[in-house]
């Protein structure tokens, strides 16, 4: 029996091998992250990219439970989609210092079922379903200066990259790209990687020195690719940066399916990584991860 980590790795390889890369799809300025009609809380980590990649126009999603006390129904022939959520579980583990047994919370990951809006019927929900954005740019200029502690950045180089030795963030000058979109879909992707110095968030997939084509390596590449996702669809910036080439798919296929644990967890650290960014450390308690209904 598949567990949940392949579950959901078995969803996002079905979206790849659609020639679809979920967190890369192309945002417009009236995007609206996926939340709950109930509790109005917005999903988070993997469940944003699992949720968008069904494509439905309406950002609300609700459980069987949560529609019918609303009165509603899931309409004839209507398949659901999974959110997942991490638990506990408590179990005796022998202290290696004292040889005692002493509790510890095991945390493990378990999913449920939610359908769209437009799934449903007989409920009400808002007709306003676009986040409207009226100067993206501003507001994603707005993000890099709030970064508090952020790493400096220099322009003028051929190509951009994070410096962790010298904590500096590398970049081509704004007038080497396309668009505005595209300058800012990069500088996201640098400023992801930087969260993860050790004064920061201590990520290990960027503090232990990992080649090319390793796991590490593979999972601090889909963190910053994330990471920039939700930034861009947070600011409503255009994702410009795009890549659907068949060796760009086969890539991640690749990684994915050799580590079924990869999307997962990189998409938890892409979360921690831009709620660092924008301040919002105090989000970290993941209550809105938990199962509903």
């Amino acid at each position: 029996m598949a567990n949940v980590f392949e579950i959901v790795t078995e969803q996002i390889l079905k979206h790849l091998c659609a020639g679809v890369i979920p967190w890369r799809k192309p945002w417009t300025s009236k995007i609206r992250l996926p939340l709950n009609l109930v509790t109005g809380k917005k999903y988070r980590g993997i469940n944003v990219w699992l949720l968008l990649a069904s494509s439905y126009a309406s950002p609300y999603w609700l459980t069987f439970n949560q529609a019918k006390t609303l009165g509603g129904t899931i309409k004839k022939g209507e398949k659901s989609s999974i959110v997942v959520f991490w638990n506990f579980k408590e179990v005796d583990e022998v202290n290696k210092d004292t040889s005692q047994l002493e509790k510890k919370n095991i945390p493990f990951l378990k999913y449920y079922r939610v359908f769209n809006a437009l799934q449903c019927e007989g409920i009400t929900y808002p007709e306003q379903e676009e986040e409207t954005h009226t100067d993206p740019i501003a507001e994603a200029e707005a993000i890099i200066e709030g970064y508090k502690g952020r790493p400096e950045i220099k322009h003028g180089f051929t190509k951009a990259c994070y410096n962790s030795v010298e904590d500096l963030i590398k970049m081509p000058n704004r007038s080497a790209f396309v668009n505005q979109e595209e300058y800012f879909s990069v500088l996201f992707h640098e400023a992801t990687h930087s969260t993860g110095l050790e004064t920061r968030l201590n990520r290990e997939t960027l503090t232990t020195p990992a080649p090319f084509g390793s796991k590490n390596y593979a999972r601090e590449e889909l963190i910053a690719e994330m990471g920039a996702a939700y930034l861009c669809a947070i600011t409503g910036i255009a994702h410009a940066t795009i890549e659907n080439s068949a060796a760009y798919i086969q890539g991640w296929r690749d990684s994915i399916s050799k580590d079924s644990k990869l999307v997962v967890l990189a998409a938890a650290q892409a979360q921690k990584a831009v709620n660092y960014i924008m301040g919002r450390q105090e989000e970290e308690n993941h209550e809105d991860e938990v199962g509903h209904g």
